[in-house]
């Protein structure tokens, strides 16, 4: 076997295989999915008068199904709505998702929808980091300090939206996309799993296979379970040295060596 050219393919970039089996993301063994309706699992329904209804349904959200095929657990510290401020200032709070025993190694973030696309929130630039501006990256930077203060050595992974078939939305969605590379680049320990530019285009066609009404049905779920997975994989592989000691987060081991 080729262990190089089968782990390695010449150019590959981060979406070019989806892993089937155990991927690497299996070595984080504990990962937290902070996020909104997508995050959720939620699904969408309408009744009798054609009014919209939504449902949490956790057990169909990619996270868990992550979990579920890497043998891992996983917490969904998310609900359909949710926004970096609502869950900065109160959410994470009351339902004691800043307790120090649910600390990860892995905490995958993907919030904004509600934030910048629905509520017209300002996004922010890493000058708000630090103050008390009224911005989306301001409140989700501080989500991140204060899971790494729980977690000091945990991996953090932000997700960038997908490009889909409403113009109005594309800028701003490239925009956060920026902003979080340029955060992860500074907490360090921070890995951007960017859709905005390597997933799938969300258009008419995208949503017939995999949407219920205006969020996914439990394919859509499934297909974006194996879009992680796989750029999580993909992430760990190309950066070795950065995970080469993750068994040891969250744990009393030390170790000073050069490898």
């Amino acid at each position: 076997m080729d262990w190089e050219k089968e782990l390695y393919p010449e150019n590959e970039k981060p979406l070019d295989r989806l892993v089937d089996g155990y991927s690497c993301t299996s070595i984080l063994r504990r990962i937290a999915f902070v996020g909104d309706s997508l995050s959720s699992g939620e699904f969408e329904t309408r009744d009798q008068e054609g009014k919209a209804h939504y449902h949490d349904l956790y057990d169909y959200s990619w996270g868990q199904y992550i979990a579920r095929k890497n043998g891992i657990f996983a917490y969904n510290f998310s609900k359909g709505g949710m926004t970096a401020k609502v869950y900065l200032e109160s959410f994470a709070e009351d339902r004691g998702f800043w307790d120090r025993e649910k600390a990860c190694h892995a905490y995958v973030i993907a919030l904004g929808v509600n934030d910048v696309l629905n509520k017209k929130q300002e996004i922010g630039t890493l000058d708000d980091v630090g103050t008390d501006r009224d911005t989306f990256l301001r409140y989700y930077a501080e989500i991140v300090a204060r899971y790494k203060e729980i977690s000091p050595d945990a991996k953090f992974f932000f997700v960038t939206m997908p490009r889909a078939d409403r113009p109005d939305r594309e800028e701003p969605k490239r925009i956060i996309a920026e902003r979080l590379s340029q955060l992860a680049e500074q907490v360090g320990n921070a890995y951007v799993i960017d859709l905005n530019r390597y997933g799938p285009v969300y258009d008419e066609k995208f949503k017939r296979n995999y949407y219920l009404y205006g969020h996914m049905n439990p394919a859509g779920y499934v297909l974006t379970a194996r879009l992680v997975d796989s750029y999580i994989d993909y992430i760990i592989r190309t950066h070795p040295d950065d995970f080469r000691r993750v068994g040891f987060i969250g744990t009393d081991i030390k170790d000073f060596g050069t490898f």
